[in-house]
């Protein structure tokens, strides 16, 4: 009871000295570009609306309000501007995909049986060639690499290297009826380098990699992945790291400060936000990538999600359900933009630097840059 009473005097408390009711419903609910929507108007108009429904409308005051205040402040825990990005994002219009947030509704037959002939095609015909396709990609990284491997170190080798990651990657990006369109090839990451781009699914390296090669950092693995991974180092020097190493912070600054000291050899590929956003924002970059040194390749990637949602969200799905949504969307179209290269200024720390970097990636790919 007592804490009943205490929520209560909040309540009232921050009613009469913050003057709630004249805030817009954008002060208690964040709407980020369209993506959670609300109902418009102020909370003193939904507060009438709900008193007129409970005929107490005219009072000044009801202990119903406690409630409706209580009610605004889940959603703004609930729909923050941080948990939105762990979603996918919703459409102006449905693109004919079981992808969406909100429930599916019946609206017409005609619909319905574009929908049915959609389904068909896309897991009839487009699924089976996209299977085939990732197949003979997939195993022509395992063998050539390996061939690869087995020559004696030489310029030779590495531009076979090159040649069999890149013929590996596009058929790969084949596989996934991957559209992408290249913006200022010029400013495209160098030798000796680090690449860093925001992150959106773990096809971004398939993306990247079609036009040109780098160096991945990342886990080793078992399985499938661990073949492909040790196949993929015979040829070139990826830097793979063990589960004990990862966690030592400073062996894993070391090996790279020394990847990067190396100007023969590719720039490494980072994420830095270190997971998947949904494709509209980028968030907070993590100060490792930037502790290097080192000149820093800024890439902006943007998948435009009418043809086919790129998000992963593995919370909710894993690796081969995520695959096989992909491979049963309509394509994956998407926009890359290479940056002017960018170097750690006098008086910048890390932290700074990074955060630089990440505001010219959200502004190039028309992200939202968040703090978070």
């Amino acid at each position: 009871m007592r804490g009943g009473v205490l929520l209560l005097f909040f309540i009232l408390l921050f009613h009469k000295v913050m003057s709630l009711p004249q805030f817009p419903t954008s002060a208690c609910v964040v709407v980020v570009s369209g993506i959670i929507e609300r109902a418009g108007g102020s909370l003193e108009e939904q507060m009438e609306q709900l008193r007129r429904a409970h005929s107490l409308a005219g009072s000044e005051f009801a202990l119903s309000d406690a409630f409706f205040f209580y009610k605004k402040g889940l959603e703004s825990i609930v729909d923050d501007q941080v948990t939105q990005r762990f979603s996918s994002e919703e459409l102006a219009s449905w693109n004919l995909l079981t992808r969406t947030n909100q429930n599916f509704h019946y609206i017409s037959l005609r619909l319905t049986i574009i929908w049915g002939l959609g389904v068909v095609i896309r897991y009839g015909v487009l699924f089976p060639l996209r299977i085939t396709l990732a197949v003979i990609g997939l195993t022509w990284l395992v063998i050539g690499t390996t061939l690869v491997g087995i020559l004696p170190e030489s310029r030779a080798k590495s531009w076979l290297s090159e040649v069999v990651h890149l013929t590996c990657y596009r058929i790969c990006a084949r596989g996934l009826s991957a559209t992408i369109q290249y913006h200022n090839k010029e400013n495209r990451p160098q030798k000796g380098g680090i690449c860093v781009s925001n992150h959106t699914t773990p096809i971004d390296v398939v993306i990247l990699a079609n036009d040109g090669c780098y160096a991945m950092v990342g886990q080793v693995h078992g399985g499938l992945m661990g073949v492909i991974q040790r196949s993929m180092v015979r040829s070139c020097p990826h830097v793979w790291f063990e589960r004990s190493e990862m966690k030592d912070r400073h062996a894993v600054t070391s090996r790279l400060r020394a990847h990067v000291a190396a100007k023969t050899k590719l720039p490494i590929l980072i994420f830095p936000e270190g997971t998947c956003i949904n494709n509209t924002s980028v968030m907070m970059f993590k100060k490792g990538s930037f502790e290097i040194g080192g000149t820093i390749h800024p890439v902006a990637i943007k998948y435009d999600p009418r043809f086919g949602d790129a998000f992963w969200n593995s919370s909710k799905h894993n690796m081969v359900s995520y695959l096989l949504r992909m491979m049963t969307s309509w394509a994956i179209v998407v926009n890359v933009w290479y940056l002017p290269a960018m170097t750690l200024q006098d008086g910048e720390d890390a932290v700074q630097f990074a955060n630089r970097v990440k505001s010219a990636i959200a502004h190039q790919g028309g992200l939202l840059d968040l703090d978070w």
